[in-house]
């Protein structure tokens, strides 16, 4: 038989004494709020001010990206800095407003562009316009501080219907409005 040594004997006490205090459905309890914890750090506020340096360096340094702000209709319009879709000033709507028989998509991506009129960056959140077949006209794919899908906030590689009601489904153009400046 073997013997048992001091450091089994403060092993035992120890797991002896937190047995004696805890309990199964605690530790469970605890393991839940911890999981539930990690679930919301994903909502947590985002701080986009170091991109708004980047969007005013790179609106120039792109190459065959120079924004204008001239026609709203052109993919080089300065607030289709990161618009991927087809824009819905073309397709019967406007920058801000979808075209009549479609649905505003709940959420949206946004982005940093720089207006080289005023020069000011603003944020623009880029919403969809969901319930008709895709507009094809005016179709534009900028990248202008796009981020990988892991970072949806910055992905425009997203289809934003998703949480249309019904048959709204199905993307149809994009609308950029502007949410304020960019500090």
């Amino acid at each position: 038989m073997l013997e048992k040594s001091k450091f089994d004997d403060i092993l035992e006490m120890v797991t002896r004494r937190v047995a004696s205090r805890t309990s199964r459905r605690g530790f469970i309890g605890r393991v839940g709020t911890a999981l539930a914890g990690a679930a919301l750090v994903p909502l947590l506020p985002v701080d986009r001010r170091g991109r708004t340096s980047r969007a005013h360096a790179a609106s120039g340094g792109r190459e065959g990206w120079i924004p204008q702000d001239q026609d709203s209709k052109q993919c080089d319009y300065w607030r289709h800095c990161s618009i991927d879709g087809n824009i819905c000033d073309c397709c019967g709507g406007s920058l801000t407003n979808c075209p009549p028989g479609t649905r505003l998509s709940p959420s949206s991506w946004v982005a940093s562009c720089y207006n080289p009129g005023d020069k000011q960056a603003y944020l623009i959140a880029y919403r969809d316009c969901c319930g008709k077949n895709v507009c094809g006209r005016c179709g534009c794919l900028n990248t202008e501080g796009e981020l990988p899908v892991y970072r949806p906030e910055f992905a425009n590689d997203i289809i934003w219907c998703f949480g249309a009601e019904d048959d709204a489904m199905t993307y149809h153009c994009t609308i950029s409005p502007i949410v304020g400046k960019a500090s």
